[in-house]
């Protein structure tokens, strides 16, 4: 029985004309679309072409709806060099038709230079809704599944590029998104995953960009048209789903404790002897008409770093050298020993153990925002550099996605917020740090935006730093997933937590 219609983008690559006949030789392929934006003649016989904007556009993905009459479509929602297993479409369909899931994706191989590997996935859950969760490179969805959601909630919107992403989010609100864990086709020439970008520095900070200099969409000044049109149909998701929150926010609440500082700033750090002075000395330069002081958290160093701190805290009485009683503490749990320590200021500033503020202006402004419009975090901007500080592409990294009337919503959609940080002391130590060393921050933040409001500072405030010896260098695709896993988990939480708020309104 032929139930499956494939749409797939042209290429020229010689894999793609292999994969068209694997389809038409198929006795489950019912017809194969092709979709390009200028008039192609194939070789393949029986393909039909159809001259239209990207896959990913609501307009094609709402004409090719209106052709399918199988129960599957198969999509290939970007340009890839793929070969299909033998039984891999049988299989797709056995699990379909068992599951009755909405979509059905499932591992692959990475295929280079003779060599193989398999490539895992994530499992689905319900916040995993960034627009660049990575299905691989093929995804079978349900015909009947597509119908309802077109019913119950209207076809894709007229966008160019979040089309594809409207019906993923419609899709998942009534039905299963299904993730086989078979590897059942290879993406020749793959290396990581088709959106695998990783955080700069587990142990230390929790920023957006990969070590390979390559920005998320949500950063790249190139891709702000294609992120409103993703932050417009991820918040028309969110009031589906009732996790839509107004811009109405509660004031921070006043501290009633007294503070032996205005602020602090909190390094946590471990086995950074290279790094460390220089983040220490860059916190003590700055200019401020409000005392200070420096919390450097040492989680147990073994390197070294902990008799760089010991001599600079006999020179400087403004820090404060603190090794935590526990030895199972990860950033986030750091940073609570921070805010619990008696020398803990007003506000808690962060700076990385292998960052540098950009001037001695930075705790101030920071510091002033926070005061003068009663914010429960303030976020600032930070510039990507090498070691020796020269500055390195894409440089400015502002996050200027945050909209004051959108961006606590958006911000469930997007990987992080942006550093350097600094929160109201009193605030965080009633809301807390998660104990884990990725992730902490951004569970913070979303945390606070669900009630308080975040400010921004769309200056360069922070020297970020790319160096071998960032601990995320060469991450394997298993540490990947679980990292992007984690954040996902901490989103489906979130995203109850704005569900359940909803409802007691």
């Amino acid at each position: 029985m032929r139930s499956i219609t494939v749409a797939l983008p042209f290429t020229s690559d010689p894999f793609f004309e292999k994969a068209l006949l694997f389809f038409t030789r198929s006795g489950l392929v019912a017809r194969v679309i092709v979709i390009h934006g200028e008039p192609l003649r194939l070789k393949t016989p029986g393909i039909h072409v159809l001259q239209a904007p990207p896959l990913s556009s609501g307009e094609t993905l709402n004409l090719i709806l209106e052709e399918v009459r199988t129960d599957y479509l198969l999509l290939f929602p970007e340009v890839a060099s793929v070969l299909i297993r033998p039984q891999a479409l049988e299989r797709w369909i056995e699990v379909g038709n068992s599951t009755q899931a909405g979509l059905v994706y499932s591992d692959f191989y990475d295929e280079h230079e003779n060599q193989k590997a398999i490539h895992p996935l994530n499992d689905y859950q319900p916040g995993s809704v960034r627009d660049d969760f990575d299905f691989g490179a093929m995804i079978l969805f349900s015909v009947s599944a597509i119908r309802d959601t077109v019913r119950k909630y209207g076809p894709a919107p007229e966008v160019k590029t979040a089309g594809l992403y409207d019906l993923r989010l419609k899709l998942s609100i009534d039905h299963s998104i299904h993730h086989l864990q078979e590897p059942l086709y290879g993406v020749i020439g793959h290396v990581g995953a088709i959106h695998a970008c990783t955080p700069k520095c587990v142990s230390a900070r929790r920023h957006e960009l990969p070590l390979q200099n390559k920005t998320f969409s949500y950063v790249d000044p190139r891709n702000r048209a294609i992120q409103k049109e993703s932050e417009a149909v991820f918040t028309d998701y969110l009031k589906k789903i009732g996790a839509y929150l107004p811009s109405r926010f509660k004031e921070v609440p006043r501290a009633t404790e007294s503070f032996p500082a205005e602020a602090s700033i909190v390094i946590p750090v471990r086995n950074r002897k290279e790094t460390i002075s220089d983040a220490v000395t860059s916190a003590l330069s700055q200019d401020a008409d409000f005392p200070f002081n420096v919390i450097v958290v040492d989680n147990h160093s073994t390197d070294g770093t902990t008799a760089v701190l010991s001599s600079l805290a006999g020179r400087y009485p403004a820090i404060r050298h603190i090794v935590p009683g526990r030895t199972d503490l990860g950033i986030g749990g750091c940073w609570n020993d921070a805010l619990g320590n008696e020398a803990c200021g007003r506000y808690a500033v962060q700076l990385d153990s292998d960052d540098l503020y950009s001037s001695n202006k930075t705790l101030r402004k920071m510091v002033d925002m926070l005061r003068q419009e009663k914010f429960g975090m303030v976020i600032g901007s930070y510039t990507l550099v090498d070691f020796d500080l020269k500055e390195i592409p894409p440089g400015l990294i502002d996050h200027r996605e945050w909209t004051d009337e959108n961006g606590h919503n958006n911000a469930l959609r997007i990987n992080g917020l942006g550093a350097p940080r600094a929160f109201d002391t009193g605030l965080m130590r009633n809301i807390g740090f998660l104990n884990v060393s990725y992730g902490e921050d951004y569970a913070a933040a979303l945390r606070i935006c669900r009630e308080y409001r975040i400010g921004r500072i769309y200056e360069s405030l922070y020297l970020c730093r790319r160096w071998p010896g960032n601990t995320d260098a060469g991450l394997g695709i298993e540490e990947v997933n679980r990292n992007h896993a984690f954040k996902d988990r901490i989103r489906t939480q979130e995203i109850g937590f704005r569900q359940k708020a909803n409802q007691s309104r």
